[in-house]
């Protein structure tokens, strides 16, 4: 390998030397670097990403992995010996970078990186972005434009939250699609709850817009623990209303306050300051790692999120808790005036500058020693080793039990172990078209849907299931072989002998047969045929074994025909409305998920698709379909 002698000088400036091993193109790219913020992404000798990170100036931190005699952590040293090259992206604020960064290690799950995990998926509060927002629970978020709140991990309190601003506030339940437009068609009529008093009937006019969303407001306040300013406001109205010796509105408005009162005294009380602050804890048993997020505003707490880290043993206290904070304050919409932490994470000044410029707000990051603030970290931290004990003893308890069903296969196939993890394979195509395979995955008798896979046919050119079926487990197995991953205890080939046949083939090439316990499931008799037996067994009718079997096979065949169905739709809009001019894929998957089919847009009006598209991409439309 030679490097010219300028490359040379820049990279013994730095103290960097070059490595043999490494390709030329490596240490160019390290004498060129940018002094820039962006995002660089290292990778091993096969170009997999292997850990992503983000840098303030992009040439200092990339070149420090490469620098001689630079003190690192195990994890790191053993993640430098596997860097055989690196890519980077620049960006213009540190704003793009967390984002960049954060979506890079979803997208890639880099070995060297801290996956952060919830260990349970909690309820959030959800507020839509409707014109009149309603407000609920709910376990799943979308990039929607509503707004969220939580985690909660007590439902419980939760809900009282909600029954609380429903109350209060009188927010709407109903599933109306409410605008000023249909409102002033007068298109609704008001349901019980306005005649129950739980509603203001926002859906014929009684209320306006504007004074739906002021409550909608105040509601986030509550959600944001933010009830001091609320309360005295009702004072306010109440007394006004005595006054005015509107003693009926009034009573109502302290029957307001009074539950407002009891929901706030029913939070734990941390400190007297009245201060909005967030405290992170952290806990680590072995390879596990817990942290804790407490949320407390006007000395309150009001809720609680904690992340699960697994193997990552040689990670460093301050490495996780930067990670943590980044992660918990990407998702958060605010921020509070301070943090508390068990200790200084790894780039504070890059993470609190980035803070800053996000929130448009100063924030105060505090590692506390002695006294009250300490004993608030501590408490954190206690709670993050129970949820972690809490966590490891669920992981045992799971392990031990084997459910009754998988117990009953076990049996009925004659397994030496139980079946803890079947993986089943299905091919599905219509007159040898469009040739696509699945593979379910089922732990513990449950589907796992993250190890749910799906195949393209890439070789066999006709209808073949024999061949389709060896091409899908050979790609199957020859991965989890290179990557390590778990290998099934039981494999279910949807077919008979000749399906069978053609995996076993496979299985002995790749060397994994005597490993697992391979069954061909025929689908007219519920046949299970095993490998090198001519004659099928039949499993008991009433075997709960054998409906395990029937269940992964079914969602194996349901898997196959989606992603099938999913490859034909996509064909038809690609064939048939992407022909027309002016219409790309983006607005054909627009018009189907409107119309339903191609058909459907066909017998439909110009002034129906010009509500979806423009009047000139319907017209368009229109003419190519009256030549057809």
């Amino acid at each position: 390998m030679e490097i010219p002698n300028n490359i040379k000088q820049v990279l013994l400036s730095e103290n960097i030397q070059v490595n043999e091993e490494l390709p030329e193109s490596i240490w160019i790219k390290l004498a060129e670097l940018p002094s820039k913020p962006g995002v660089y992404l290292h990778k091993d000798k096969n170009g997999k990403i292997i850990y992503v990170g983000k840098a303030k100036n992009l040439k200092n931190r990339i070149r420090s992995y490469f620098q001689q005699g630079r003190i690192v952590d195990a994890k790191t040293k053993a993640m430098i010996s596997h860097i055989y090259s690196f890519d980077y992206i620049i960006v213009d604020t540190e704003d793009e970078a967390f984002i960049l960064e954060d979506n890079l290690i979803k997208q890639n799950k880099p070995k060297y990186n801290i996956l952060l995990r919830d260990d349970k998926t909690f309820p959030y509060i959800k507020i839509t972005n409707d014109e009149f927002p309603k407000i609920f629970s709910t376990r799943k978020k979308y990039k929607d434009g509503g707004k969220y709140f939580g985690p909660y991990t007590d439902v419980r309190s939760m809900n009282m939250m909600i029954r609380l601003i429903r109350t209060i506030f009188n927010i709407r339940t109903c599933n109306l699609k409410l605008t000023e437009e249909s409102i002033a068609k007068k298109k609704f009529r008001v349901c019980l709850d306005y005649h129950i008093h739980k509603c203001e009937g926002p859906c014929v006019g009684y209320i306006t817009k504007v004074y739906y969303n002021d409550n909608i407001k105040k509601a986030i306040q509550i959600l944001n623990g933010k009830t001091k300013d609320l309360e005295l406001i009702l004072q306010k109205q109440m007394l006004t209303l005595s006054e005015e010796m509107k003693f009926e509105e009034a009573g109502i408005i302290k029957e307001k306050l009074l539950k407002l009162q009891e929901f706030t005294s029913r939070q734990k009380i941390v400190s007297n300051d009245l201060k909005d602050r967030d405290i992170f804890g952290l806990a680590r048993v072995d390879d596990l790692v817990c942290t804790v997020i407490f949320m407390v505003r006007e000395g309150k707490i009001i809720g609680r999120k904690h992340f699960i880290i697994k193997n990552h043993l040689n990670s460093e206290n301050n490495e996780i808790i930067g990670i943590t904070l980044e992660k918990w304050y990407l998702s958060s919409d605010f921020l509070p005036k301070e943090i508390y932490l068990t200790e200084e994470p790894i780039d504070l000044e890059y993470i609190t500058d980035w803070l800053q410029k996000k929130f448009k707000q100063s924030v105060s990051i505090i590692i506390p020693q002695l006294g009250d603030k300490r004993k608030l970290v501590e408490m954190a931290n206690s709670n993050a080793e129970l949820i972690l004990r809490d966590h490891i003893a669920s992981l045992e308890n799971r392990d031990k039990v084997v459910p009754q069903m998988v117990q009953a296969l076990q049996r009925d196939l004659r397994m030496q172990k139980p079946p803890l993890r079947i993986e089943c394979f299905d091919n599905s195509h219509i007159q040898g078209t469009d040739l696509v395979s699945s593979m379910v995955c089922f732990e513990n008798g449950k589907p796992k849907k993250s190890d749910y896979r799906k195949f393209k046919n890439e070789t066999v050119g006709k209808n073949d299931d024999f061949a389709t079926m060896a091409e899908v487990v050979r790609r199957r197995y020859s991965r989890v072989l290179a990557e390590k991953t778990p290998m099934p205890d039981l494999i279910v080939i949807d077919g008979g002998k000749g399906q069978l046949s053609a995996a076993v083939e496979v299985l002995e090439e790749l060397e994994i047969l005597s490993k697992v316990t391979v069954i061909g499931l025929a689908k007219r008799l519920e046949e299970v045929y095993f490998p090198g037996q001519s004659d099928s067994i039949l499993l008991p009718k009433a075997s709960s074994g054998l409906r395990i079997l029937q269940q992964i096979r079914d969602e194996a065949h349901r898997f196959a025909i989606t992603f099938h169905r999913q490859l034909r739709e996509k064909r038809t809009i690609q064939t048939q409305l992407t022909e027309i001019p002016g219409i790309g894929e983006k607005k054909a998957t627009k018009l189907i998920k409107h119309f339903g089919s191609v058909k459907k847009i066909r017998e439909s009006s110009p002034e129906a698709i010009a509500d979806i598209l423009n009047q000139k991409d319907a017209e368009s439309i229109h003419t190519y379909f009256l030549g057809k």
